[in-house]
């Protein structure tokens, strides 16, 4: 099993922002409430899995495919009932992932369970494309 690492090319430094998430959240209005994940491959799938507690999937949630990305769009409502204090994030929540070359968007399966969406995507050849190092040319002078 191999972890694929991400970054998110739209912050300059995404690590520190999300150390002190709270006070520096307004400075990423543009990618709207995180959807926090974690992806791997495992027996030949790129698996994606989302924390998306507290939403009803078949009402509140959307994931499509294509283009190279898998998208994810939820929507939690608030449900406040009087006076109370709550740290719980409500609104719409979207994260798009690029998808690793070499899989095939028309064989992909999704499933939630106990707040956790999970997007399994086949890959074509059962494994992702093998990094390869390009040697480099330098000029003479």
């Amino acid at each position: 099993m191999s972890t694929i690492l991400r970054r998110d090319p739209r912050t300059v430094i995404p690590e520190f922002i999300d150390w002190f998430e709270e006070p520096f959240h307004t400075l990423r209005p543009y990618l709207g409430q995180p959807i926090r994940i974690e992806d791997y491959t495992e027996d030949g799938h790129y698996v994606v899995r989302a924390e998306l507690a507290g939403i009803d999937p078949e009402k509140e949630l959307e994931v499509t495919v294509g283009a190279g990305f898998l998208s994810i769009r939820a929507e939690r409502a608030s449900r406040v009932d009087g006076k109370h204090r709550s740290e719980f994030r409500y609104g719409a929540f979207s994260r798009s992932i690029p998808l690793p070359s070499g899989t095939d968007a028309d064989d992909v399966t999704a499933g939630y369970a106990d707040g956790i969406l999970t997007v399994k995507v086949a890959l074509k050849d059962g494994h992702p494309e093998a990094v390869k190092s390009i040697p480099v040319a330098v000029a003479k002078k």
